[in-house]
């Protein structure tokens, strides 16, 4: 038997501490090896990525890092202790779940007893039919429902029939109105009474929003029903939340993490004046709040954007004199903006990482957008893997069972406190300009949005945020997927963006003439030298055109300049070839492949390598960086495919 020294054993004893410069200078080597002469700070700084909000993500993250003064404190600034700000990140790690800034969670037990609440989203006209989507998601693991009334959903008087069978007593119900918001709410709480449920037993969200109707749709709305309806609800429902704070309207007019939490403070705030207006004491205004946040595959924002929200709302009920009401009761919903029409079955992959991130961030409901969303109705096999990704989460890989898991990550809680500022900074500038219905009216908010929005377009064009199936390893040989269309969606207000819409735009070109010709336009790629020269960059060149639609063809595997015009001529191209190679090979043999594929017919000879590579022989360059969407319009009006 092995007997430990009375000190224990410690594995790291004989290991002297390395020292954050001992870890830049590994850095440097590792850098200096891949032709790069960077130093100290600029050899981190070459590891780091820069987000939206002015953030940058770091390599490496230690205490000292996150113990660092990064913003103002006091009444100005986000929830801390006096002073410091950042100090809110560093006493994180001592916080508990359920004390206010609520960084840690809302509630003290988490979500660690029942899991999150699985929220299905319904969708259809036909009250039949979504009954039958209701019955079969609540006994197949859905915890909640969440319901499209009114315009573009259920009529409103077709409520009871798709909730019969639903025990209204156990299974809570979300509604989401629009215009028609008091309608649908006074037909639910009708059908409760007429069914017999204690008020004390019914849950529910009764949505209503105006100013995020506004923002979708441009037409205002009288707040006024939305206050009487919290007033019922505070008096009759205490379960019932009357108002739901929206964020997806800013999320999906392109806003960044940063903006979506200001624009939802902004909303909630607005609310509190109105609900207190309305003769609302301060904390029966925060017990009538929702709020809804986007859950995107981006794990790590996604989680801290949960986190972020709950201690700017803490922060906020603190300035109003209720910190202790300032729990934050949120429902994520997989963000619709990353969803690809194009190999949508690369959605699950998006929407399971989102609900891990959404659930690890303490939401309290989640709801998983089925893979086909963004292609009309969901079938019966895509409802029944969203509600199925929540289950695996928590029943399987057990991800409720400890509260915040992610707390006490120096990352983490960096990334928190740098987003709960800029979030707070955009929020006090929709405050200066007269608060959010002020700011909508005015344009401020779709012109934020929409600079934002250009950014990221930008980097979607030149695939630095890359879109699995769509604009990198596309799939031209997919079946497409064909479902029922779905109701039309509210417009008039901010635009619904989509990451894949440019792409998307070129496929559809491609797709078009495909039907009308029956092929798609192709570029011949001419690889030159053994396969260890040209492999990578033809695998680079083949995605890039794919993702536009065109077919590349690559036949035979490698040609030379006694070889090329005859592969070309055979390729079947449309007037464009693409040189593929080591810029070794270049210097020997670009410019008499690009005029043998010249005499051949080609109008348009591209390189795959920066500009300037191998002198004349090419008209154009692709290369990691480009603008993949300019080059591939350009490509396909030369090749006369019509837009």
């Amino acid at each position: 038997m092995t007997v430990l020294p009375d000190d224990g054993l410690s594995l790291a004893a004989e290991f002297p501490d390395a020292t954050h410069e001992q870890w830049q200078r590994l850095v440097e080597g590792v850098l200096r090896k891949s032709g790069k002469e960077v130093s100290g700070e600029a050899a981190e700084d070459a590891l780091s990525t820069k987000l939206e909000d002015g953030l940058t993500t770091r390599p490496l993250y230690t205490a000292p890092a996150t113990a660092e003064d990064t913003g103002p404190g006091g009444d100005e600034g986000v929830p801390g202790s006096p002073g410091s700000a950042a100090s809110a990140a560093s006493s994180a790690f001592a916080a508990f779940p359920g004390f206010a800034p609520f960084v840690r969670g809302g509630r003290p037990e988490g979500n660690a007893a029942t899991g999150w609440d699985v929220r299905q989203r319904l969708l259809g006209t036909d009250p039949v039919r979504v009954n039958e989507a209701v019955l079969a998601d609540l006994e197949n693991g859905v915890t909640s429902l969440w319901l499209t009334v009114g315009a573009g959903g259920l009529p409103v008087d077709a409520l009871p029939r798709a909730l019969a069978g639903v025990y209204l007593d156990l299974a809570p119900v979300s509604l989401d109105a629009g215009a028609e918001y008091a309608d649908a709410a006074r037909a639910l709480l009708r059908l409760y009474a007429e069914r017999e449920v204690a008020p004390s037993a019914a849950r529910a969200s009764l949505g209503a929003d105006p100013l995020g109707h506004e923002a979708r749709t441009g037409e205002r709305l009288d707040p006024a029903e939305a206050v009487e309806l919290a007033r019922t609800a505070a008096a009759d429902w205490p379960g019932v939340r009357a108002l739901t704070a929206d964020a997806l309207p800013y999320h999906e007019a392109g806003g960044s993490a940063g903006q979506e939490l200001g624009l939802s403070l902004a909303t909630g705030v607005a609310y509190l004046r109105a609900l207190t207006e309305g003769g609302l004491g301060i904390e029966a205004a925060l017990g009538q709040l929702e709020f809804r946040y986007a859950a995107t595959a981006d794990q790590f924002l996604t989680i801290a954007k949960f986190r972020a929200a709950r201690r700017l709302w803490a922060r906020v009920a603190e300035a109003c004199g209720a910190t202790e009401a300032g729990a934050q009761h949120q429902h994520a919903v997989t963000s619709p903006v990353m969803m690809t029409r194009r190999d949508p079955w690369v959605n699950m992959l998006r929407t399971t990482v989102a609900c891990m991130a959404a659930g690890v961030g303490g939401a309290d409901s989640v709801t998983v957008l089925p893979f086909d969303h963004e292609l009309g109705l969901p079938d019966a096999f895509a409802r029944r893997i969203a509600r199925n990704t929540s289950t695996i989460l928590l029943e399987e890989s057990h991800l409720a069972r400890v509260i915040d898991p992610a707390g006490g990550s120096y990352y983490v809680e960096q990334l928190t406190d740098e987003l709960a500022h800029a979030a707070w900074e955009f929020f006090q500038t929709i405050e200066k300009s007269g608060g959010l219905a002020a700011a909508l009216r005015s344009g401020l908010v779709a012109d934020r949005l929409a600079a934002t929005w250009a950014e990221r377009s930008a980097k979607l064009a030149k695939r630095r945020e890359p879109i699995t199936g769509v604009s990198e390893f596309p799939l031209l040989s997919e079946k497409p997927v064909v479902r029922e269309p779905a109701p039309p969606l509210p417009t008039g207000g901010l635009p619904r963006v989509r990451r894949d819409e440019a792409y998307e735009a070129l496929r559809a070109r491609s797709d078009a003439h495909l039907a009308a010709t029956g092929a798609r336009p192709r570029i011949f790629l001419a690889a030159l030298g053994p396969a260890a020269a040209h492999t990578a960059r033809a695998t680079f060149t083949s995605n890039l055109f794919q993702s536009g639609g065109v077919t590349p063809v690559h036949d035979p595997v490698s040609v030379d300049p006694q070889s090329a015009a005859a592969a070309y001529a055979a390729s079947g191209a449309d007037g464009m070839a693409v040189l593929c190679s080591s810029d070794a090979l270049y210097e020997e043999q670009a410019e008499a492949v690009s005029a043998a594929l010249r005499a051949a017919g080609a109008t348009t000879v591209f390189l795959a390598g920066r500009p300037g590579t191998a002198g004349q022989a090419a008209d154009e360059y692709v290369f990691a960086g480009c603008d993949a969407v300019a080059v591939l319009s350009s490509v396909l009006d030369r090749m006369g495919v019509a837009s």
